[in-house]
């Protein structure tokens, strides 16, 4: 059976274009994958915490002794099994201050895990988790293809280099530009995003 993980990381739940599109690719990849099974995982309204010193001083080894601290480090492992697992990754990111979610960013460095999704060989870093697909779907309050503006787009760039350096060379994004626009653009842009996620192949 094929496995996707679907993660969404909007805090404006309902009202949240990247989470209706995101749930389009889910849906339509469920018309086109028989035998789909999907977790799903939600980082805005059950964030982790970010990274801390004893994070690091414990994957350098040490003991985990505080018990917040412990249940913390549980957590991350159960979200890096989910996507160790995962055939098919669907995220759903809006673009805050011209980046991710801090809290996409927390999930981010869940995964990206040293001798899991990649390992620094002789000639550099190798990723490890070339075989999944990663679908993103995309929401952004301005639009960003041209000059200045492309100088403050961090989020498409981000994760196309955060995904190219575990071995996912060629995620796939889904965008809805310019929501802040006007209701008209909004929903425009809301429209052709859903259509696209709604004509993806398996």
């Amino acid at each position: 059976m094929t496995q996707l993980l679907h993660v969404d990381s909007s805090v404006l739940g309902p009202n949240s274009v990247s989470r209706q599109v995101s749930a389009a690719v889910v849906a339509r990849l469920r018309e086109v994958t028989p035998g789909l099974v999907v977790t799903y995982r939600d980082v805005a309204t059950t964030p982790l915490s970010h990274l801390s010193g004893a994070h690091v001083a414990i994957a350098h080894g040490a003991p985990v002794e505080d018990p917040a601290v412990k249940a913390d480090v549980a957590a991350g492992q159960a979200v890096l099994e989910e996507f160790l697992r995962a055939d098919i990754v669907v995220i759903g990111a809006p673009m805050y201050n011209f980046s991710i979610p801090s809290q996409l960013k927390a999930w981010i460095d869940r995964i990206l895990v040293p001798g899991k999704t990649f390992k620094y060989g002789p000639q550099g870093p190798e990723g490890l988790a070339g075989a999944k697909r990663v679908i993103v779907a995309v929401s952004r309050g301005g639009s960003y293809g041209q000059a200045p503006m492309t100088a403050l787009e961090h989020l498409e760039t981000y994760l196309r280099g955060v995904f190219g350096f575990i071995g996912i060379t060629a995620p796939e994004f889904i965008a809805a530009d310019g929501i802040m626009a006007g209701p008209e653009q909004r929903a425009q842009a809301l429209a052709n995003a859903l259509q696209t996620a709604g004509d993806l192949a398996a």
